[in-house]
């Protein structure tokens, strides 16, 4: 390393703020949040990198993915530039119908309902992503079959809503141990649909994210409030 590089860290990762929960099998995995909608999950080595966006993270200095899901096609959600930088030729990239059709890479097309195993201890189940509130449908048709996705990794089940208000497909979920929810108007979900959304679906561990960005600032005290003694809420910073 140059004595430049060492000063300055240029070969360091950037930092991003993180948090280890354990697994139902006794293992563990990281949760690492950048901005907005992009995360990753972290596991045995392993790198699993949800909606990358670039000017979320410098994502050409971050670890190689081993699986990229999309959500949807909107530009805070899906970045070709990012997806390329964190791909290797062993990438598994899933995304939903209408990002697919912008790939010139070969990735899987999930639907609503689609099941999908791309590596070994991860499994993928896409859930329907849409507004139901009159006057914002236009946000996210129901229609365009944008998704969600529920990740089963050491059995323990990870709901990331993606865009999405509270919807009969969400409502039905099952056995849901931590949850993304985005909390962002007028796009998704406003802080009582949160609520309601937790309420619903029960998970033990809910991070709100996918907030900030726009002109509404998200009451994220008073969604905590909302929630005690129902589930534990966990804030990272993701404006």
């Amino acid at each position: 390393m140059s004595f430049l590089a060492a000063l300055f860290g240029c070969n360091k990762q950037p930092q991003h703020p993180s948090d280890t929960i354990s697994t139902r099998d006794g293992g563990s995995l990281t949760f690492h949040f950048y901005a907005h909608a992009s995360l990753a999950v972290e596991v045995d080595g392993k790198w699993i990198y949800i909606d990358p966006v670039m000017v979320h993270a410098n994502y050409s200095r971050l670890k190689k993915a081993d699986v990229i899901l999309v959500t949807h096609h909107h530009s805070d959600h899906f970045d070709a530039v990012a997806v390329d930088e964190l791909s290797t030729r062993t990438t598994e990239i899933l995304c939903d119908r209408t990002a697919a059709e912008a790939f010139e890479m070969n990735c899987h097309t999930m639907r609503p309902g689609s099941v999908a195993t791309p590596i070994e201890g991860l499994k993928v189940e896409a859930v329907a992503a849409y507004n139901t509130s009159e006057g914002h449908t236009k946000f996210h048709p129901r229609e365009r079959e944008d998704c969600g996705y529920v990740l089963t990794i050491g059995g323990t089940r990870i709901y990331v809503a993606g865009d999405t208000e509270p919807t009969k497909e969400m409502k039905a979920l099952k056995n849901i141990d931590v949850a993304f929810l985005p909390v962002n108007q007028p796009y998704t979900m406003t802080v009582e649909q949160a609520v309601e959304a937790v309420k619903a679906i029960q998970p033990t561990l809910f991070y709100p994210y996918h907030y900030g960005q726009v002109e509404e600032t998200t009451d994220l005290e008073a969604l905590k409030a909302q929630l005690e003694g129902i589930t534990e809420v966990r804030i990272f910073p993701m404006e």
